[in-house]
């Protein structure tokens, strides 16, 4: 039987909670710029599941803006139009555009889209802000998306990321959420901003993923062994991640007992198996490894019980697995 050392697991369990607390308790500012029918609004809303707006706008420290605290630490600013910025508080504002953690600039795909004015102000904030979304709301309205982006693009030598969504039907607005967390992964601000989306099934499969590549890439020693120390670590944080993503509990001894219950075989290989036929790339990701199998069937099986609402605990963690393949056959054969 696999055995952990106490102290060894303490440890990574505090570390991982720490890192996520200390990620809660920080500012994330996402600065929006775009034409009066840009969809900005729209779009915020979309992203969370809720009218973000209805808080109210708070006074900002730069004539124009108007700042929305939602949940308290994330603030989205609606900053001054397009051609406001080569007025006379441009200065202001470029240096409020330089703190924002994320700018996200809006362009309309059923206007005329990334007008010279438009150019000249993604030239200015570039110059003191090269963490650019660009996001090409109303492709319900437009034609030939495609084409539109490579248009884009090719007029910002394809430095940042374009995301073509629809405020009005949701459409890739999930994506727009990858590409947000993306960025914020980079300042240790992904978490924060995560747990407040609309939609966390797609946040959550790409940390299953992200774990259970890492899962591999330590699991080349045998289990257990060598491996067993970083192998807790990526379950432990992934766990901790995701109980924070669903705004659950996850203590430290339910982690242990849920770490041991897989690597002592509830969660392993066969189950892997069974995980290619329903997860979109899952056999890329793992491969034959038994630390990214277990790994990904954890993160699945914990995910699939926060999404309706089972107790987690380790004498279910099994059971949990079989309702989830259980449904998921239901879905292919539906």
């Amino acid at each position: 039987m696999t055995t952990f050392d106490d102290k060894e697991f303490d440890h990574i369990y505090e570390q991982e909670i720490n890192a996520i607390n200390e990620q809660l308790e920080q500012e994330i500012v996402l600065a929006l710029i775009g034409d009066v029918n840009s969809g900005k609004s729209s779009t915020i809303n979309q992203l969370m599941g809720d009218d973000v707006a209805r808080v109210g706008a708070q006074p900002g420290e730069t004539r124009g803006i108007k700042k929305y605290n939602y949940k308290d630490k994330i603030i989205f600013a609606d900053t001054p139009g397009l051609d406001d910025i080569n007025q006379a508080h441009s200065k202001e504002t470029l240096a409020f555009y330089k703190e924002a953690d994320i700018v996200l600039f809006f362009l309309n795909a059923a206007g005329t889209v990334f007008s010279d004015g438009e150019k000249q102000a993604l030239e200015k904030i570039e110059a003191v802000n090269k963490n650019i979304i660009i996001v090409l709301n109303k492709i319900d309205a437009a034609d030939n998306i495609p084409d539109l982006v490579n248009y884009i693009q090719a007029h910002t030598k394809a430095k940042y990321k374009v995301t073509p969504v629809s405020s009005r039907t949701g459409e890739n607005i999930d994506i727009l959420a990858i590409h947000i967390l993306a960025v914020l992964k980079s300042k240790k601000k992904d978490v924060l901003f995560a747990k407040y989306l609309k939609e966390k099934a797609t946040v959550a499969n790409k940390w299953i993923n992200a774990a259970a590549v890492s899962a591999t890439a330590v699991g080349a020693a045998p289990l257990p062994g060598a491996d067993i120390i970083p192998l807790t670590g990526i379950q432990v944080g992934l766990m901790v991640k995701l109980a924070t993503l669903y705004e659950k509990p996850m203590t430290k001894d339910r982690a242990k007992e849920l770490a041991i219950a897989t690597f002592t075989g509830n969660i392993g290989r066969g189950v892997f198996r069974q995980v290619t036929k329903f997860i979109p790339g899952a056999g890329s990701i793992a491969g034959a490894s038994i630390a990214g199998s277990m790994t990904l069937g954890l993160g699945h099986s914990i995910k699939y019980a926060y999404e309706n609402n089972i107790d987690l605990d380790t004498n279910g963690l099994k059971s949990i697995y079989a309702l989830f393949m259980r449904d998921k056959q239901k879905q292919l054969e539906s």
